[in-house]
């Protein structure tokens, strides 16, 4: 009997092993652990592969989505809308910066935001819509950008799942005013630890984030209490002082910010990585290819990709009626299976206050029952890949 986990990350790690330990022990030499070449390289790095924006690493997507919001002068009072059909950091950066999130249901077919559901959600209070590219497939970003503009909206891309996924050609990150990503292990993009990256065009924000990201303080500290107050000066940027040991411009604060920063280390892996994503997606879309022909005669309902965009598969996501039994089988075969996800946020304790109820939001209801995901990663070979088809037919009958 074959043992699949759900991810294989010790594979992943020896793909790269050779090089990683390279790298990962010349910071270590170095003694140079905190905002260093690795961390300016991988931003830059970062930004190119998205075609052009400004990049802000930060210490994990969680961090990246309350920087982007505070950035965007989101807090208390204010509403922003996004999905119930997502991983709860999602609604709690939101809450985390004094706002309220608004939720919306979703689509059966895709799992992203229903946009036909949005705009009654719009109050005077109402200042962002945040959508989720759920398990790495692009939410309906124009129509999104439409409803915000129509409402003077800002749009916020949670992007976390969705690292090298298209929409109609452009890559998730850039559809909106400001996008997150984390580089949680399990991620696409993954690094050892945690790990986000914020990006945007807006040069304003940019500033604002980089100064939110290390307690408000130093240049960017400065700068970004210049562009809020509307003062006009330059502020020289001083790059010989050392941030693990001694940097006295961090003691002169400005904003009231977070310590959030993405580590040398984990900036020297991911750098790695950052050369094999494509490869990497263009095998978990071929894999996801040959589990859609291998089941597309079970009742199983496979995963829909719109047309007009590149799904990067960060999970597989089947629908059954029969989930608990196929799940339980699953493992009895030595196959890890994962369900994304139980309780939509709509329906977790920690906002009962909001007022929401059960049958508020009957697709991610339906779908909170159903859905279930199996092994993917681009490393599975073509015997786990035959064998995990072969165990869900037979439970499947």
């Amino acid at each position: 009997m074959l043992q699949i986990p759900l991810i294989n990350l010790k594979k992943q790690y020896e793909t790269i092993k050779e090089e990683s330990d390279k790298n990962v022990l010349e910071v270590l030499n170095s003694a140079n652990y905190i905002m260093g070449e690795n961390v300016r390289s991988f931003e830059k790095e970062f930004s190119d592969y998205l075609g052009g924006t400004n990049s802000i690493s930060v210490g994990n997507g969680t961090d990246a989505l309350i920087i982007a919001l505070k950035a965007l002068g989101i807090g208390e009072g204010d509403e922003v809308i996004t999905s119930t059909f997502t991983f709860f950091a999602t609604a709690e950066s939101i809450s985390s910066v004094g706002a309220t999130p608004i939720l919306v249901d979703v689509r059966l077919d895709t799992f992203n935001i229903d946009v036909t559901k949005i705009e009654e959600k719009i109050t005077a209070k109402t200042k962002a819509i945040m959508p989720v590219h759920i398990f790495g497939q692009p939410a309906d970003m124009d129509e999104i950008n439409e409803i915000a503009k129509r409402h003077n909206l800002k749009v916020v891309e949670d992007a976390c799942q969705a690292i090298g996924s298209e929409y109609k050609g452009r890559k998730v990150g850039t559809l909106g005013d400001i996008a997150c990503f984390s580089f949680f292990p399990t991620k696409n993009l993954g690094c050892a630890g945690d790990g986000g990256m914020i990006v945007t065009k807006d040069e304003k924000l940019e500033v604002i984030c980089r100064a939110l990201r290390t307690h408000g303080s130093g240049e960017n500290g400065n700068k970004a209490y210049n562009l809020l107050n509307d003062i006009k000066g330059n502020v020289d940027e001083d790059k010989s002082t050392d941030n693990t040991v001694y940097n006295p411009l961090k003691y002169y604060n400005y904003l009231v910010g977070y310590n959030s920063r993405l580590d040398e280390i984990q900036a020297a892996i991911l750098r790695i990585k950052l050369r094999k994503l494509d490869t990497w997606n263009t095998r978990r879309r071929e894999n996801a290819n040959f589990y859609n022909e291998s089941l597309k005669d079970t009742d199983l309902m496979t995963p829909h990709e719109e047309g007009n965009l590149k799904h990067v598969y960060h999970m597989y996501i089947l629908q059954s009626e029969k989930r608990e039994e196929i799940v339980s089988y699953l493992k009895g075969s030595g196959i890890a299976t994962g369900i994304y996800y139980p309780v939509p946020i709509h329906l977790q304790k920690v906002y009962k206050g909001l007022g929401y109820k059960l049958g508020d939001m009957p697709n991610a209801e339906y779908l909170s029952e159903r859905t279930f995901a199996i092994p993917m990663f681009a490393e599975l070979t073509s015997e786990e890949k035959e064998y995990i088809v072969e165990k869900v037919k037979e439970v499947d009958k």
